[in-house]
């Protein structure tokens, strides 16, 4: 046991002097970030990052090696987090996660800066649709060393693995490589198909998130879902891929459709109910766009804390599917829905009856639908095949009260009780 009591003193000296090589090693790397800031180089260097991971101990062989192989990686992916933190500006959000940093950028006027926020001093794929105004993609291009556009027809009804083979094709013929990066601008399904492209060509390149709608600014554009539609379901297919930057601005909501921006706010309503009583309060109490800086704050800022606590969507993160159960599933019959109308919709059967009569005003004011006609057995079979599902059963979230919520499996018989409640003429807040 003495023995024992010797060479446990001897990790722990040891160990005190690794964490003063650390601190001195990050104060080097730290330096090292203010000088690629100072030349707008990127934080990445994968021939360096290469060089480095296959060093060896001299002198040792085997599996030491192999184990400081390991060591050295997990340095270099801290040592990039740090500088990451360190360009971070100063009223961004951060993202920070077990692979890597990522920042929320939310600014009136941001796109103005987006060389500035932004590496764009390289090749550029910017990826958009028909339905952005012109004005904001070029605000991009122009900032770019090499841009090139890509202009879908409409976004939604491309959410394909054909869409994300031409651009795929973009990407070559452009010539991007692992140094260059795609943006997308646009609304959510704009950032889903940008970022999934990104995350499988060259198995992984730079992508940023410009959203151009409330819904995109609020929900896709953060916390690095990537994917398509597949097979009748929605998002299917995809990645988690975190943006190395995402630009919030709500200067460009000027020109978004009332019912876009209520289609929004049904997303920031849901964390309202779910997770923050003061951003609920914001929809009872006023009229919501009036204080709509200070929702997308609130509502970015809670899903940042909750990615970053669950980026894999493993527990807490599933607090961000409610409404979205059943909400997808009547979104992939009612076309003519926006997404967050049918996110609307899916919330009212999993609220509690107070948290019901409490929307009402707000569903009112908003002008979001309480009711709709519904394949109940279809709606079911779009269930069915739910990411969320656990054997027979789907992890539903529901709302009992105002900034509380419970997920739990709930079987797809009952599943079918609650769709009937928004049944035509069935489901009144």
């Amino acid at each position: 046991m003495e023995n024992l009591d010797r060479l446990r003193s001897r990790i722990d000296q040891i160990d005190r002097e690794m964490a003063e090589l650390f601190r001195s090693r990050m104060e080097v790397v730290g330096q090292i970030g203010a000088y690629k800031a100072a030349h707008c180089l990127p934080i990445a260097d994968p021939l360096r990052e290469a060089e480095m991971a296959t060093r060896e101990l001299g002198g040792t062989g085997g599996e030491i090696n192999g184990l400081y192989g390991i060591f050295q990686r997990d340095v270099m992916e801290l040592s990039k987090q740090y500088q990451a933190m360190l360009r971070r500006p100063e009223n961004a959000l951060g993202l920070d996660l077990a692979c890597g940093s990522c920042d929320v950028v939310m600014e009136r006027g941001c796109l103005c800066r987006a060389d500035e926020l932004m590496d764009l001093r390289r090749r550029v794929l910017i990826v958009t649709d028909e339905g952005v105004p012109v004005q904001y993609v070029q605000a991009i291009a122009d900032r770019c060393a090499a841009p090139r556009i890509l202009t879908l027809a409409d976004s939604e009804r491309c959410k394909t693995l054909q869409t994300i083979s031409s651009l795929l094709e973009a990407m070559l013929d452009h010539g991007l490589t692992r140094q260059d990066c795609v943006v997308a601008v646009g609304g959510g399904a704009v950032c889903d198909l940008a970022g999934f492209a990104a995350s499988i060509y060259e198995r992984g390149i730079d992508h940023y998130n410009v959203p151009t709608t409330l819904l995109a600014q609020l929900d896709a554009s953060v916390g690095g879902k990537t994917g398509v539609n597949f097979g009748g379901v929605k998002n299917a297919v995809g990645t988690f891929s975190q943006p190395c930057r995402v630009l919030i601005d709500p200067q460009v909501l000027e020109t978004l459709p009332d019912r876009q921006m209520a289609s929004g706010l049904a997303e920031a309503l849901k964390v309202g109910v779910t997770l923050d009583p003061e951003l609920f309060a914001l929809f009872e109490q006023g009229e919501p766009l009036r204080s709509l800086d200070e929702i997308i704050r609130r509502a970015v800022a809670q899903k940042a804390r909750v990615v970053s606590a669950d980026e894999r969507e493993s527990g807490l993160r599933r607090v961000m599917n409610f409404g979205h159960t059943i909400g997808h599933a009547i979104e992939s019959t009612h076309p003519e829905l926006l997404h967050g109308e049918c996110v609307a919709l899916g919330m009212l059967p999993m609220c509690g009856e107070s948290v019901r009569h409490r929307l009402a005003p707000i569903y009112e004011k908003l002008q979001l639908p309480t009711c709709c006609a519904v394949d109940t057995e279809q709606a079911a079979e779009r269930i069915a095949h739910d990411k969320k599902r656990v054997g027979a059963e789907i992890l539903v979230v529901e709302a009992p009260e105002i900034g509380q919520y419970v997920i739990r499996p709930m079987s797809l018989d009952d599943l079918k009780q609650r769709i009937n409640c928004i049944a035509e003429g069935g489901v009144t807040p």
